[in-house]
């Protein structure tokens, strides 16, 4: 027997009659007739009592009633469930995410859009360090990941390139720098620079300013890297998205005249993703 013989025995013992079954599931009354035979040989046992027009339950066949209707819903669920995996309905996804990716909003406005589209995905959001993030992709413990570039990837992964934006100077509020109306590139030739993991803008402050820049520690998310601008241990060159969104007591943010440097945040994945839910994802940010 298999999942068609239970479909055919509910369909008589719920319409009583061989006909009317046989109409339901659109299949000649013999056939249906032989099928229900088949059954009740393997079986052993009579499932129908026949009648001139109509046909009741046996003893057997009504214990066989409960057991069928339950085998036919489950595989019904699990047909439906495999299905909806393979379109990425369903799942769970590890996302990893470097700080600036909050504070520019692009990561809950990706993330709760997802889960609005596919709300049986399970997201797992967490935020890592951006050095070691795009290995942890590559390795399986993170699905995606949002890093800021520019940066290098290791063979495997692929990037989509997100929003970009430009940056601002962190300074302490007791800097001579505050003084000036306009700070340029070229004011900052003396200071001692704090940097974020995304140390591109300032090498590219650094360029237009024409020198070599002094660095200083480099203590990881951009919460700690302000922390010690506030202490007045230098100056930062971070993404412009932290105006108005981190704020510590002694740190001010200033434009910077006439810098051109930017970075813009990628979302990274394994070349070869195979999980449905995680090409849904990724398919989704690609057409956004």
């Amino acid at each position: 027997m298999d999942i068609r013989h239970f479909r055919y025995f509910l369909a008589v013992a719920r319409q009583g009659n061989f006909t009317r079954a046989a109409e339901q599931l659109g299949i000649a009354p013999p056939t249906l007739t032989r099928q229900i035979q088949d059954m009740e040989n393997e079986l052993g046992t009579r499932l129908f009592v026949r009648q001139t027009r109509e046909v009741s339950l046996t003893e057997a066949g009504a214990a066989l009633l409960i057991e069928a209707e339950a085998t036919v819903r489950q595989f019904e669920y699990a047909q439906r469930n495999a299905q909806r995996a393979g379109r990425g309905d369903i799942g769970h996804i590890e996302l990893g995410y470097v700080a600036s990716a909050v504070y520019s909003g692009l990561l809950q406005k990706q993330v709760q859009a997802f889960s609005r589209e596919c709300p049986d995905v399970s997201l797992n959001v967490r935020e890592s360090p951006m050095a070691s993030l795009p290995a942890m992709v590559l390795e399986g413990r993170f699905d995606i990941g949002y890093v800021r570039s520019p940066m290098t990837l290791p063979e495997g992964l692929e990037a989509i390139r997100l929003d970009a934006e430009g940056f601002v100077l962190a300074l302490s509020s007791e800097s001579w720098l505050c003084r000036l109306t306009e700070i340029g590139p070229e004011h900052l030739q003396g200071e001692t620079f704090i940097l974020p993991e995304q140390i591109s803008g300032t090498l590219q402050v650094a360029a237009e300013g024409g020198f070599a820049p002094k660095l200083g520690a480099q203590p990881g998310g951009l919460v700690a890297v302000l922390a010690l601008v506030s202490l007045g241990q230098g100056v930062a060159v971070v993404p412009e998205s932290v105006v108005g969104h981190v704020g510590l007591p002694g740190v001010v943010y200033r434009s910077i005249k006439g810098c051109e440097a930017s970075s813009w945040l990628s979302l990274i994945y394994r070349r070869f993703e195979k999980s449905a839910a995680v090409v849904r994802y990724i398919e989704r940010v690609k057409n956004r």
